[in-house]
């Protein structure tokens, strides 16, 4: 049992100078403030008496000194007594609690948050595009909310299975933010779920859920999805037509080179890219995963970077993921005589492939990508095949 010094509650009077006198609680020692966690003396508790006078103005007192008052403020003391007494109460209670039971007190405390507060939180700790998605699936998960409870807040509390299990299904329904005319696809709805999923299992790890409700959560399965890629033709094209983002076609071209991400290659600084022996290699931490890796650069890709400069300046400094360089980038395949819809993403998708076409093991494309789990590489296999199954089907003598 833990033992500590007992906190005394008593009731107090002050006069204001409106000749009224306000009622608090006065605790001691201290106790930590509900709101602020901050030790807290005083309880004001929004009650107010008036002494009564006698003809001369003065205050009428009893044989003990005390004021007195007219029968409906005896009525008002004797309710702040009351309240005195429960919180004298509670207070005394909580010194006898074992540890294990001040504990579930906490605990109880804690599920009372919010949960849309808490998802906004994690959201704050993610970076680049990540924190982006996270922040789409918060404004679908507080448009459910309000749809669902006509409310801004959900207290850990109040959340259970049947309530989850209905997110998904509104989700795998719903319309983008971009447009109204426009269905969430299934893979986002999958990714957005999955994201709330986390949200749950921190949730329950840091003691805000009392049941782990991820566990008996199905997620949104995700549907496969053909990855895009360019040919070495059209690479080629693409490198003799202009566009009216230099920098972005550059990098373009550098990630079909390299495979590497519009996120990385936007943070790539000069000091990361080291020469011995004729041979480059960047050395860099992955923005996705946070994860070391060095990547062999190749002499043409090296070509696309310029003039090499100081250790700390970007290699492509003004490289910006924005609707305009999405336009830019758009243009500028249309002019090559690309037509299908293809972001900068593709080019990422166009290295693994043409490295699997040329021959190259599904492991080394593994660790260049820097993919954790093969299959994820594996899903190039099966694309390429599936472009190989088209071209052999493009030629009909019949």
């Amino acid at each position: 049992m833990r033992k500590s010094k007992t906190t005394k509650v008593t009731l107090r009077f002050r006069m204001l100078n409106t000749g009224k006198e306000t009622l608090y609680l006065d605790y001691y020692p201290g106790i930590p403030n509900p709101k602020t966690g901050e030790t807290m003396r005083r309880e004001y508790l929004g009650m107010y008496v008036v002494p009564l006078k006698k003809r001369n103005g003065e205050l009428q007192t009893s044989k003990d000194g005390s004021h007195k008052y007219s029968e409906a403020d005896e009525e008002t003391i004797r309710l702040a007594e009351i309240i005195r007494a429960n919180r004298q109460n509670e207070l005394s209670k909580a010194e006898i609690y074992t540890d294990a039971e001040a504990e579930m007190l906490k605990a109880k405390e804690r599920s009372k948050g919010d949960f849309i507060a808490y998802f906004r939180d994690l959201a704050k700790d993610k970076k680049e595009s990540n924190y982006n998605n996270w922040m789409s699936a918060l404004k679908h998960l507080q448009d459910y909310t309000k749809k669902s409870d006509n409310a801004t807040v959900k207290r850990f509390c109040d959340i259970d299975l049947l309530w989850c299990e209905r997110f998904r299904d509104y989700l795998l329904n719903v319309r983008t933010h971009r447009s109204d005319k426009v269905v969430l696809s299934n893979n986002t709805a999958a990714a957005y779920f999955l994201k709330f999923k986390i949200a749950l299992k921190s949730a329950y790890k840091y003691g805000y859920l009392p049941k782990n409700i991820n566990e008996d959560l199905k997620g949104i399965k995700e549907k496969e999805t053909r990855r895009e890629f360019l040919t070495l033709d059209e690479l080629k094209r693409l490198v003799e037509t202009p566009c009216t983002n230099p920098v972005l076609k550059r990098a373009a071209l550098f990630s079909a080179l390299t495979g590497l991400r519009h996120s990385d290659i936007r943070k790539m600084k000069w000091g990361e890219i080291e020469e011995k022996d004729g041979k480059f290699t960047l050395k860099y931490t992955i923005q996705k995963t946070s994860k070391y890796d060095e990547l062999p650069i190749s002499e043409q890709a090296m070509q696309l970077c310029g003039e090499r400069r100081k250790p700390d300046d970007l290699v492509f400094e003004g490289l910006v993921y924005s609707a305009y360089a999405n336009k830019a980038l758009a243009q500028w395949l249309g002019a090559a005589g690309i037509t299908r819809n293809a972001t900068f993403h593709c080019f990422r998708h166009t290295f693994a492939t043409l490295q699997l076409a040329s021959g190259t093991q599904i492991t080394t494309i593994q660790k260049m990508l820097g993919h954790k789990n093969i299959g994820t590489t594996l899903v190039y296999a099966k694309t390429l095949e599936e472009a190989k199954r088209e071209a052999a089907e493009k030629i009909k003598i019949l």
